[in-house]
């Protein structure tokens, strides 16, 4: 089995995992790092968003082997203590309800900020088109990614 060196969360990391392993799995069984979620294995509903060279990407349909020289960030990387403006954000404009898409949908908000500082509501619709929530909470969602800018979150 190939070892891939990675580096996850600014930490190198070597992992022995097939080729064609999704990363969401190195990530999650490989690692240890539960909070990128399995939603539909296609990459369809964003519950598996990381971050690979800072851009969002769904980790349940990249092999491994295609990020091993990425640096790859997951929703525990993204602050040490919650701070990151869109983790802060979340929280004050109570945007989630069940909670399970929520760190995709986080790491979404994150690469948005990074790249458009102040978006606009079509920008962030945009950007969350092929996200799915079962609870709905699209319009708190929006609200959330303005707070954030206003945070500051970009960094």
């Amino acid at each position: 089995m190939p070892t891939y060196s990675l580096t996850v969360n600014g930490r190198a990391r070597t992992v022995e995992a097939p080729a064609d392993m999704p990363l969401l799995w190195v990530l999650r069984d490989r690692l240890q790092l539960f909070g990128t979620k399995y939603g539909c294995g296609i990459g369809a509903c964003g519950a598996c968003t990381v971050h690979v060279n800072g851009q969002a990407v769904r980790s349940c349909s990249l092999p491994v082997a295609a990020v091993a020289a990425a640096r790859i960030t997951t929703i525990e990387g993204l602050s040490r203590d919650g701070a990151h403006p869109a983790q802060q954000a979340w929280i004050e404009e109570d945007v989630a309800q069940c909670g399970f898409c929520q760190p995709g949908m986080i790491m979404e908000a994150a690469a948005l900020l990074r790249a458009r500082p102040q978006p606009t509501d079509g920008e962030i619709d945009g950007a969350f088109a092929s996200h799915i929530c079962r609870c709905g909470t699209y319009n708190r969602l929006r609200a959330a990614v303005h707070r954030a800018a206003e945070l500051g979150g970009k960094r």
